[in-house]
């Protein structure tokens, strides 16, 4: 297991330099808004990057149990917030905001609209990676109380880590916003302790519309450069190198890219277009997602967050 502190993004890219003359092929699949540092990173370092989304985030309107539940919490019902992803945290945030200013509906409350740009923390904030803390810790935030804090490791293990979190009874209740899926191994290790979670689903995850043609376009580059003739370099795949490394941060991601492989072999018209799962190798994030790996046999590496670094010293580490 890596994290971000096992090696800065410097030493892996002498590393790269040193262990192969081609260029190793990654194939980013995170959602567009959040792919950019991580491709930059990469390629900075000498890696031939392809952006291949497998997951873009669609926003969920605001149910009535949503907004009683964000009542709730803003009351004080809830012992902690845990917020999952910037898009949570954006989303919630301007949730947040209305429901704050809808109170403030008379004349004479309206000379304390300003007042409710500085929103008071009625919980703890526990923030999953340093991207989600950093959206709100740009929020106007009264955290005179409560904090905005994270786990020493972004994931579900370090967050069971944390004081805020492991204080938590039978009977306590715990507020996470996130997309739609995920995070089970915290909910359900909590649950078990008797504490109760409630969420709000800010967006789900869906397969673009485009994620099957790129894939197909990509490979037919991939497996027959030679008639390709305005094939580029990172398209380019020496005989010699190692298999394609595959990031993936979420089950729902590879789910996708195992649609996309899967439908693509079984009505290929050529051999070499039927790829299998097992003609990558994947760099994916936490417990849940390496248990999927190790049960289907396909090589993989698992990383504990999803810094650039991290996954940097991930691929320097295997290839």
């Amino acid at each position: 297991m890596l994290s971000s502190t096992d090696l800065k993004s410097t030493d892996a890219c002498q590393a790269i330099s040193q262990a192969s003359s081609a260029p190793q092929l990654v194939i980013n699949t995170r959602p567009v808004e959040r792919a950019a540092p991580l491709t930059q990173c990469l390629q900075a370092a000498g890696l031939s990057v392809i952006d291949m989304p497998m997951l873009t985030l669609q926003s969920r309107a605001m149910t009535a149990a949503d907004i009683m539940t964000m009542h709730q919490w803003l009351a004080g019902a809830y012992k902690a917030l845990v917020v999952v992803s910037p898009t949570a945290a954006a989303s919630g945030l301007a949730a947040w905001q209305l429901l704050e200013r809808d109170t403030q509906g008379s004349a004479e409350q309206q000379v304390e609209r300003a007042a409710c740009e500085t929103l008071k923390v009625p919980s703890p904030l526990i923030a999953v990676g340093d991207a989600t803390a950093a959206v709100l810790k740009r929020a106007k935030l009264d955290t005179t109380i409560h904090q905005v804090c994270q786990p020493k490791i972004a994931n579900n293990e370090g967050m069971l880590a944390m004081p805020e979190i492991e204080r938590l009874q039978t009977g306590d209740k715990l507020l996470i916003w996130r997309g739609l899926g995920g995070r089970r191994l915290l909910v359900d290790t909590l649950e078990a302790r008797g504490v109760h979670i409630d969420s709000i689903a800010w967006y789900e995850r869906v397969m673009p519309i485009e994620a099957m043609a790129q894939y197909q376009q990509w490979l037919q580059r991939f497996v027959q450069p030679d008639t390709i003739n305005d094939r580029t370099q990172q398209d380019m795949a020496p005989s010699s190198q190692s298999k394609p490394i595959v990031i993936v941060s979420s089950g729902t991601a590879f789910e996708h890219w195992a649609t996309v492989v899967n439908e693509t072999a079984k009505h290929a018209v050529m051999p070499n277009m039927a790829l299998t799962l097992s003609d990558f190798a994947y760099v994916v994030l936490g417990e849940r997602l390496t248990h999927w790996m190790a049960q289907q046999q396909l090589t993989h590496w698992r990383v504990d967050d999803l810094s650039p670094e991290t996954i940097l010293t991930a691929i320097v580490s295997n290839i």
